[in-house]
C-alpha cells in the first residue's frame, strides 16, 4: 500500500492549506469596476462596449438598481446610470473617462494588487 493511500486525508488536508497559502500570497488580485445599471440601459450597454479592450485589468460587477435589495442605489443613482465605482469608491456618472479610468488603474497597478495588499 501507497503511504498516501493510508494517509489521504492528511494529504489532501496539506494539498488544500498549500493551495490557501499560495493564493493568498497572490499579488495579482484584480480591482473591482463596478457598474450601476438597469435594463434597459442603452448608455450602459455602449460603456461596456468602450470598457471591452481594457477588460483584462478589472473585474467588471453589475448592480441592477431596480431590484429591490438594491433599492438605496436606485434612490442615488436613478437619473444618472451608468455610473461606476472602483475598488468601492465612486469614478464617474453618465459615460465612461477614459482618461480618468486608465488614470487610477495605473495608479492601483503601480500599488499592487488592485490597490489591495493580500498578507504574505
Amino acid at each position: 500500500m501507497f503511504w498516501f493511500q493510508g494517509n489521504s486525508m492528511q494529504l489532501a488536508k496539506y494539498s488544500l492549506q498549500l493551495l490557501m497559502r499560495n493564493l493568498s500570497a497572490s499579488k495579482n488580485v484584480l480591482p473591482v469596476l463596478t457598474l450601476f445599471t438597469k435594463d434597459p440601459c442603452p448608455l450602459c450597454d455602449e460603456a461596456k462596449d468602450i470598457l471591452e479592450p481594457y477588460k483584462n485589468r478589472f473585474i467588471l460587477q453589475e448592480v441592477d438598481i431596480t431590484l429591490p435589495e438594491n433599492s438605496a442605489w436606485y434612490e442615488r443613482y436613478k437619473f444618472d446610470i451608468p455610473v461606476f465605482h472602483l475598488n468601492g469608491q465612486f469614478l464617474m456618472m453618465h459615460r465612461v473617462d477614459i482618461s480618468k479610468l486608465e488614470k487610477q488603474l495605473q495608479k492601483l497597478e503601480q500599488q499592487g494588487a488592485g490597490g489591495r495588499r493580500t498578507p504574505s
